[in-house]
């Protein structure tokens, strides 16, 4: 009577020993595993898969089997691992994976956000806690920037992720630390990462890099503010894993696993194409290839100050510069080319300036607008003026234009000349026009109560083409030359 049940029983267990022997196919393995030690991005065969208990039972290849053990199988989550369906189709997904296969990221700040699509205000599936481990899975090949607490955009790229639990999303790199992982504990890895010693490397990575423009613009005292303030940097990515070249020309980001050593004071940034090499103590070259393959190399320098110090300091000396224009005046007359009136705030007005117009002055701007001290002088003319400034005409409907002079100043009053960008070599007037236009403006009064105030000495003409044998200047149109070619 007991023949029946012996019987089911043999074909149960038959039908079990069926079902782990014949493989579902082929996936590869998206989280490593410690025991047994296998890396993610190798391809397991797949014999089964529990919906109940949320695993796959898995094989493991002969290279990863412990000595002496008989375990040929085992469990992993459904989610560490991608059923690919053939071995062919397993290795070519291993292949795509494998830029990827071995990078994992360190949470740096709690809360970071894992979102649905690689977009700032898309909904929100996880959150992160700080010191917290994910696995990087591929590069996402478009999203919108994520922006900071000050509205700016973060230097950065949305990468796909998984998490421990399963849960996969997309994160924004700017506060992620990443790093290889091949065996041994995830946490022993991050760690080794974090605080491998290179005390030259430290320092490198705890300074800050300028381009190189910024040290000659210093080291010739030509501060130019608009290209200062904007910043360029080489940033190497020490708290955030992601390396960012920012200049005129490029905005580019390096998220890298590793920072390694590859000779001397040369490093490479592990899963990208960028690497420093420091070549004197506060120079340094970075080497990388663009998107479009084109391969380039690039000098950051080491500033004796701080940017926001340097722009600080050229402010005031411009706000000084312009200071002695206006202390003495601040209106200025001329009878043919009108009044020139310079206000405290750092703007002017010009009224009365017909007879420039177009030549020097265009039609379409406002008799107003801001005076700004950002030009300098070059070669000889240092001898000749007392400065150089531009005229920022307001636009009628239009950002309006600027318009350049060379000027000096003595007990009379303002002489300005006229400088075209022929005369320019980017902030610094390098030479006068061909034919230049100069006009005299007398100052309307004597300032009062400025007693203290000490006017540079009489100018000494050193024009020909000006009539200096009277020092009580004449009516500036008899002693002008025409400025019309």
């Amino acid at each position: 009577m007991y023949r029946p049940y012996i019987f089911l029983i043999i074909i149960v267990m038959a039908l079990f020993v069926s079902s782990c022997t014949r493989r579902l196919g082929y996936g590869v393995l998206l989280w490593s595993t410690e025991n047994p030690p296998i890396p993610s991005g190798t391809v397991l065969p797949v014999y089964i898969r529990s919906n109940i208990n949320q695993v796959w039972v898995v094989g493991i290849p002969r290279e990863f089997r412990t000595d002496g053990s008989r375990m040929d199988k085992f469990e992993i989550p459904l989610s560490n691992l991608e059923l690919s369906g053939s071995r062919r189709r397993a290795a070519a997904r291993a292949e795509d994976f494998f830029a990827y296969a071995l990078v994992y990221a360190e949470t740096l700040q709690d809360g970071l956000p894992i979102r649905e699509r690689p977009d700032n205000t898309a909904r929100r599936v996880y959150r992160l806690r700080q010191g917290e481990i994910i696995k990087i899975l591929y590069r996402a090949a478009r999203g919108t920037a994520a922006v900071g607490a000050t509205g700016e955009p973060l230097p950065g790229e949305w990468f796909r992720v998984l998490t421990e639990d399963g849960t996969s999303g997309y994160c924004f790199s700017y506060r992620l630390r990443m790093f290889s992982h091949l065996e041994g504990s995830l946490a022993a890895a991050r760690d080794e990462h974090a605080h491998e010693e290179d005390p030259l490397l430290d320092r490198v990575l705890a300074r800050a890099w300028s381009p190189e423009s910024y040290r000659i613009m210093i080291n010739n005292q030509r501060i130019d503010l608009e290209e200062l303030s904007q910043r360029w940097h080489f940033d190497p990515g020490l708290d955030t894993g992601t390396a960012r070249i920012f200049t005129g020309d490029l905005d580019i980001t390096f998220p890298f696993n590793r920072i390694r050593s590859t000779g001397t004071q040369t490093w490479r940034f592990e899963g990208t194409s960028l690497q420093m090499n420091l070549r004197s103590e506060n120079t340094l070259a970075v080497q990388f290839t663009e998107p479009n393959g084109i391969f380039r190399t690039l000098t950051f320098v080491a500033l004796p100050s701080a940017v926001d110090d340097i722009i600080i300091q050229e402010t005031a000396r411009r706000e000084r510069q312009f200071q002695h224009i206006y202390y003495h005046g601040p209106v200025f007359i001329s009878n043919n080319y009108g009044t020139i009136t310079f206000l405290e705030d750092g703007r002017f007005t010009w009224t009365g300036n017909s007879l420039l117009v177009p030549q020097i002055v265009p039609a379409s701007v406002l008799g107003s607008g801001n005076a700004n001290m950002r030009l300098h002088m070059g070669g000889t003319l240092e001898d000749l003026y007392d400065g150089a400034f531009t005229l920022h005409f307001d636009g009628i409907g239009n950002p309006g234009a600027r318009v350049d002079f060379l000027y000096s100043l003595d007990t009379q009053g303002l002489r300005i000349e006229h400088a075209p960008q022929t005369s320019m070599d980017g902030i610094t007037v390098v030479r006068r026009a061909s034919s230049p236009l100069v006009i005299f403006f007398f100052r309307s009064e004597r300032p009062e109560d400025r007693t203290a105030f000490r006017f540079p000495p009489p100018f000494t003409d050193p024009f020909p083409l000006l009539d200096s044998q009277d020092h009580e200047w004449e009516d500036d149109v008899d002693s002008m030359p025409d400025f019309m070619p």
